[in-house]
């Protein structure tokens, strides 16, 4: 995929200041009527009556298909405004069922990806959770309205830079649950080991093994979410990190889509300041204290039709 416009999400742009209720952890907007959701939001959170109707439509449709459920992940989807995360030129789609180009040849994945995989989370408040590929933010805000404790890792220098910037406008204008987010730029395949171990670890990039650093920076009886499969073949698996009494960890993996192909951008490598390559491959265990490689596994089915859009939050 070639590289695309670099130009700044939506919030960057934006010019007239907007009256913002300050975020807690008891602000519950209305899910009786849309009519009900979009006054509140209009006047509560100052914001946009066209998009946050597009968002209530939105989210009805992510019901539908049982993406996410809980009462918790219906107020972090509708307090996120994605249009804010969005490049200027695709802010009219922001609540399509689609990718979007974000530029640096990445994307920001559709509604119902996020909020399925963030529903498979199941992040209670207080949770430490890791993100690895900040990407367009979207996914680390949605995050920020589940707990307090949110950190992202994004590769590309300039890309971790902007959505930093998202944020601190976002702040700026009164989305004080921001401050929930701590990012830097790094290679999100080592993880965060200062700030962990997490209780839940979401990936949104995909590789053809569980990165074992991840792994071990994940608590037991935590969660990861992550694609895992051969470039472009990707199934997106929830990950359970067990240990018995005894001591002994096990791992148990289920696919939150039963078999689904979904493509994701590659798990790049950063080799000093430069992405080279991908992390596919043999797991990088000489790195990781007390790992040991998982056994080699068959190759994912390839997909049988056309190729999507790769994603990335």
């Amino acid at each position: 995929m070639p590289l695309l416009s670099h130009a700044a999400p939506a919030a960057a742009a934006a010019a007239a200041p907007v009256s913002v209720l300050p975020f807690t952890w008891d602000i519950a907007p209305p899910l009786d009527t849309r009519e009900n959701f979009v006054a509140w939001m209009v006047k509560n959170r100052g914001e946009d009556a066209a998009f946050v109707g597009k968002r209530w439509d939105r989210l009805q449709a992510m019901l539908t298909n049982k993406d996410l459920s809980a009462d918790r992940e219906k107020r972090a989807f509708l307090l996120t405004p994605r249009e804010d995360f969005v490049r200027p030129i695709n802010r009219a789609h922001s609540y399509d069922s689609a990718f979007l180009d974000i530029g640096y040849g990445v994307t920001i994945s559709g509604p119902h990806l996020v909020g399925h995989m963030t529903a498979s989370l199941d992040v209670k408040q207080g949770e430490k959770v890791l993100e690895i590929g900040t990407g367009s933010g979207y996914q680390s805000a949605y995050l920020s309205h589940l707990t307090d404790k949110v950190f992202s890792i994004e590769i590309i220098k300039p890309l971790a830079e902007r959505t930093r910037g998202v944020y601190d406008d976002l702040i700026k204008k009164g989305y004080n649950e921001f401050k929930n987010i701590t990012s830097k730029q790094a290679d999100g395949y080592y993880g965060w080991e200062e700030n962990g171990p997490f209780d839940k670890i979401i990936v949104t990039c995909g590789i053809d093994h569980v990165p074992p650093p991840l792994l071990k920076q994940l608590k037991a009886g935590g969660i990861m979410v992550i694609p895992v499969g051969p470039p472009g073949a990707q199934r997106v698996l929830k990950v359970v990190k067990n240990q018995a009494a005894d001591g002994t960890i096990t791992v148990t993996r289920s696919d939150i889509y039963n078999g689904k192909i979904v493509p994701f951008v590659p798990f790049t490598k950063l080799e000093g300041d430069v992405i080279k390559a991908t992390h596919n491959g043999k797991p990088d265990t000489d790195k990781v204290e007390g790992i040991t490689p998982p056994p080699a596994k068959p190759a994912a089915d390839k997909p049988a039709t056309d190729k999507p859009v790769p994603a990335k939050q």
